[in-house]
């Protein structure tokens, strides 16, 4: 509040004096007569008005039940989720003019979804290099060489740069090279620094295969940590058991694309590529399906009193 004593020779002139000075919002505190004249003492209130925010568009329905982190849901809000999809959201086919090596965590779907990629370019007539980099994990090669054998392709082991770089040097122009990479805990300055030395050595695409059904804040930070070492495309697996995808959509929301998802442990036929339709369609499935069985709950509970 501002506060202002004005004198004058009378009321007439002290009020306009006030108002010329502070405006016509100005408040008379006192008059009083003084010595030659009237005094006014007059405040203006400069409190900074009360400003009320519209109330954030609804989330649409179909996305409530997936967990999403706080305050995401709102940004998908305004047009139909496929559109709304589309707009938040970046789809792009797996980029192969490089070498993909596939990153995350550990038991993220990794190995199995090299064989997929691996058996889908076979049957195409254009069969990949295929190499590991998943010296460590007990079983590792084992898994990966078993499909390798089957597809009848000759499975590198390379888990040194110095290796990986001479196993997809020897594609041939135009050859997809498909490299299974090592569980790596990104925030483990150790493992992240020879994933890096490993990207390097190969000038490969990272492409992040990460889970659905994860906590959607924890999904973020992942997806987020694998985006600093180079990750810029995401390939969700387990997306035929997750029943929530918040995480998926989460980590998507740190700068990733969307390219395909792992739809179910057959290796022929178990990707799917990503688009806004399909996506959403997917999305309202849970919802559908909790509607179901809401109206399963309901169906029983009625049957149990007509037999009561």
């Amino acid at each position: 509040m501002r506060l202002r004593v004005f004198h004058a020779r009378n009321a007439t002139l002290a009020l306009s004096a006030v108002r010329d000075a502070l405006g016509e919002d100005a408040v008379v505190l006192s008059t009083r007569r003084v010595g030659g004249g009237v005094e006014v003492t007059a405040a203006l209130d400069l409190a900074e008005p009360e400003l009320i925010p519209p109330e954030p568009e609804a989330a649409p329905p179909e996305l409530a039940r997936h967990n999403l982190s706080p305050g995401l849901g709102e940004s998908f809000a305004g047009l139909d989720l496929a559109a709304a999809l589309g707009a938040r959201l970046v789809f792009e086919a797996l980029p192969e003019d490089r070498p993909i090596l596939l990153v995350g965590p550990p038991g993220a779907g990794k190995t199995l979804t090299c064989a997929k990629l691996a058996a889908r370019a076979t049957m195409a007539g254009q069969p990949p290099i295929v190499v590991t980099a998943d010296g460590a994990r007990a079983g590792a090669v084992e898994q990966l060489a078993a499909f390798t054998r089957l597809l009848r392709l000759t499975l590198a082991v390379a888990a040194v740069p110095e290796a990986l770089a001479k196993a997809v040097q020897a594609r041939e122009p135009g050859q997809l090279a498909l490299v299974d990479g090592f569980g790596c805990d990104p925030f483990d300055d150790a493992q992240a620094e020879r994933l890096h030395r490993l990207i390097r050595a190969a000038d490969a695409t990272p492409v992040l295969v990460l889970p659905a059904g994860l906590d959607a804040e924890e999904s973020a930070e992942i997806a987020r940590a694998f985006h600093m070492l180079g990750a810029r495309h995401l390939l969700p697996t387990r997306l035929d058991m997750a029943r929530r995808l918040g995480g998926v959509l989460s980590a998507a929301c740190v700068g990733l694309a969307l390219t395909e998802a792992g739809i179910g442990p057959q290796v022929a036929h178990g990707l799917q590529p990503l688009s806004a339709d399909w996506l959403a369609a997917r999305l309202a499935q849970g919802r559908m399906a909790q509607g179901r069985m809401a109206q399963g709950r309901m169906a029983q509970g009625l049957h149990r009193e007509n037999t009561a």
